[in-house]
């Protein structure tokens, strides 16, 4: 239980009122513990479980960083009469970071897409199938886990410091927790003012509330349009107890429900158009409460996205390519059949959207800044001529500045690093009392604390991200060798590492700017560069050209991972040490725990099958055989061109748009390939959840964490009795 700031009993401050409004201070509370770690090892067991069932079925894999808040809290809400020290917003910051880092693993470490194509895939020309034992899963995830997290850190400098980017869902995570742990001190409902929320620690309980303004109508409902900021919520609007509940009885329903589909198969795919729709073009209906859940979360602009990548897909070419003979197999046949000649379409829209969106991102800063480059070089022509371009500047005499007009960095420019520590004011206390090296704070007192970053013991040292970096890649490389051995040459591992930290810095700015990590797209970039470079005459070309893809894959999505968690307890003054070093074991656990499952998943059921049936893994190693130069099916180079170059156009235009009311109206790239590449029966699914999502937030101008604890629920219950559908179908029970 969080400690009760706000009641008329609480001892008054050591302050006066008008000083209290003026001064910030380090929340309280402890950063790393070992309770935070172990309920965040047990979340992320449960996203583990999820992530590799809804993975291994669609390619889709959630960050889930707002359920694991939401769980973490509810644990120690469950246990608060046994605690001696209360669960602070710091801590519950802890647990989504360890159950985040352990809980994206089943995709960071490919064991939805990369391996399954591996090892049921490549054909015997292409050096394949690949079969590893558990102690090689073990090794390559392992492998994988690591130099994401540790290359995030000196990214956080300048993607949440110097340029405070958004990072959307670190933001509202930050504020799901505020409200969580608040118990109403964010005095008012109304929406965040996000200039506000730029300094350490802005959202904690400790220091002033973010709000703009009260928007409620008299219900108390909130009445913000959708697109606003992130909004908090009044006490009125919150009850634990009746959201605690709520969450309890869907994962019951959604758990009761996976169970019924293992008994009654036919509940997985509806044929609600038809028996002729259903059997011979594959348009059924998964009611799974899952997929309803992850629409609710994807929204209704990804989701109705999806809904036209699937008609595209599967009312439009798929048809089409049937009757003129272009895929002349059985329609869910993947290497005859509209099935698989589609994913080429869905493959080229993809690539279109990362060259377009991740060229952006690297080159628009350059464009930005053309006209005073431009400027600079012209005034240092004409002050030196050629040799003046090559010289550096002279300094000259540096005007003194009046306190009006003062030249040092404002506070919401200044980083840690140009504080003095010694002189910041502290409040009356006795000598700090270190209880762990996470914990610099006095125990019985408050730190004053009004800077942009975190206090310097409170942030990883240069040495421990040196040592870190290094040592980290060097166990990828090895952890590849030991895997593969000579299949994959050691240069073709280097470099595939250094790429993957430049792309880590694209699909970063992405997620801050759009709240989407392009990870898709980053991984086929890589898989196209790497065409580039490896001989097409090279026996394991395809090999290699999934290995540099899983890599990049794996730093960009641990990077943005670590980032978003990071930009979360920025907010609510949670140290970045600790964040760190959870996510580290969060990622140490979750790879091996990732590495059994998937066999567990591999060994009881077919794969691919009816159930899983890893669509990723088709995606990947068709871009592999594409871009090596192997054949598309017939027609399937005209429209894949065709819809590069629309998709190229669209996701142009939906940059430019970013921030405009029309933004959610252009089709964006993924969402539509995603439709297209998965059955219908899965994107109907979502898109119901996404027109829910629309309905409760727009229509009803309802509050949204009732909404994500009905999502979060509906996601955890399917995903954690999925165990017991596992163990039935390992035991051969029969279905009815």
């Amino acid at each position: 239980m969080a400690p009760d700031r706000g009641n008329a009993g609480s001892p008054p401050p050591p302050y006066s009122t008008e000083t209290e409004e003026h001064v910030k201070y380090l929340p309280e509370g402890q950063q790393f513990t070992v309770r935070g770690i172990a309920a965040g090892l047990f979340v992320g067991f449960i996203l583990v479980c999820s992530n590799m069932y809804f993975g291994l079925q669609t390619g889709w894999v959630s960050m889930m960083t707002m359920p694991a808040s939401l769980l973490g809290f509810g644990i120690f809400k469950a246990l608060s009469r046994h605690l001696t020290l209360p669960f602070s917003p710091v801590e519950n910051v802890l647990v989504q970071s360890v159950a985040g880092g352990m809980g994206i693993m089943p995709l960071g470490c490919g064991f939805v897409g990369v391996l399954p194509a591996m090892e049921y895939l490549l054909k015997p020309s292409e050096q394949g199938p690949i079969n590893l034992s558990m102690w090689k899963l073990i090794v390559w995830s392992l492998g994988l886990c690591y130099f994401g997290v540790v290359f995030a850190v000196p990214l956080r400098r300048q993607a949440i410091i110097r340029e405070q980017l958004k990072f959307p869902s670190g933001l509202s995570t930050a504020v799901l927790i505020g409200v969580l742990h608040g118990k109403g001190q964010t005095q008012n409902s109304g929406a965040l003012d996000p200039s506000k929320a730029a300094t350490f620690g802005s959202l904690a309980l400790e220091n002033r509330s973010l709000i703009q303004d009260e928007n409620v109508d008299v219900n108390g409902d909130i009445i913000d349009p959708t697109e606003e900021p992130p909004r908090v919520e009044s006490v009125k609007d919150f009850s634990w107890n009746s959201n605690i509940r709520l969450l309890l009885i869907t994962f019951g329903i959604s758990g009761v429900y996976t169970l019924c589909t293992y008994f009654f198969p036919i509940l997985r795919n509806l044929p609600i158009f038809g028996t002729v729709a259903a059997d011979t073009w594959l348009w059924t209906l998964n009611p799974s409460l899952a997929y309803v859940g992850q629409g609710i979360i994807m929204g209704p602009s990804t989701t109705i996205h999806m809904l036209l990548g699937a008609v595209i897909g599967w009312a439009i070419l798929s048809p089409l390519a049937k009757h003129r003979g272009w895929a002349p197999g059985s329609i869910d046949d993947w290497e005859t059949g509209s099935k698989g000649w589609i994913v080429w379409t869905s493959l080229a829209i993809m690539l279109a959207d990362a060259v377009v969106s991740l060229g952006y991102l690297a080159l628009g800063p350059l464009v930005r800044r053309a006209p005073s480059i431009f400027a600079a070089v012209k005034r240092r022509f004409h002050q030196g001529g050629l040799k003046g371009l090559f010289l550096p500047e002279r300094d000259g005499y540096v005007p003194v500045h009046s306190s009006e007009d003062d030249s040092r960095p404002s506070v919401a420019t200044r980083s840690s690093e140009d504080v003095d520590v010694d002189t910041v004011p502290r409040l009356p206390s006795p000598a700090v009392e270190r209880r762990n090296p996470f914990d610099t704070q006095p125990a019985n007192s408050k730190r004053a604390w009004d800077h942009e970053d975190a206090p310097p013991e409170q942030l990883v040292g240069n040495r421990t991200v040196s040592i870190g970096l290094v040592v980290s890649v060097l166990v990828c490389i090895a952890s590849v060798h030991i895997t593969f051995g000579n299949l994959v040459p050691l240069y073709a591992t280097i470099i595939a590492v250094l790429m993957a930290m430049i792309l880590s810095i694209m699909g970063v700015r992405a997620l801050g700017e759009t709240d989407l990590n392009p990870v898709s797209g980053i991984s086929k970039l890589a898989q196209l560069f790497f065409a580039l470079i490896i001989p097409q005459t090279h026996k394991s070309s395809v090999l290699i050209n999934l290995v540099a893809g899983a890599i990049s894959e794996a730093g960009a999505l641990q990077a943005g991972d670590l980032m978003q968690d990071l930009k979360t307890g920025h907010l609510l003054g949670a140290s970045p040490k600790a964040q760190f070093w959870g996510q580290m074991i969060g990622a140490t656990v979750g790879a091996v725990v990732s590495a059994f499952i998937y066999r567990l998943y591999t060994a009881v059921y077919d794969v691919p099958g009816d159930l899983f049936q890893v669509p990723t893994a088709f995606v990947w190693i068709f871009t592999a055989r594409l871009v090596t130069g192997k054949g598309l099916p017939y027609m399937a180079r005209e429209f894949a061109i065709g819809a590069a170059i629309l998709f190229a156009v669209l996701t142009a235009l939906r940059t430019k748009a970013i921030g405009k009311s029309w933004h959610a109206y252009i089709p964006g790239g993924i969402a539509v390939a995603v439709g297209m590449y998965n059955v219908p029966s899965f994107t109907l699914a979502r898109t119901i959840g996404g027109l829910i999502n629309w309905y409760w937030r727009v229509y009803l101008r309802k509050a949204d964490t009732p909404l994500i604890v009905l999502a979060s629920g509906f996601i955890l219950g399917e995903g954690f009795l999925s165990i017991v559908n596992l163990i039935l179908q390992s035991s051969q029970v029969p279905h009815l």
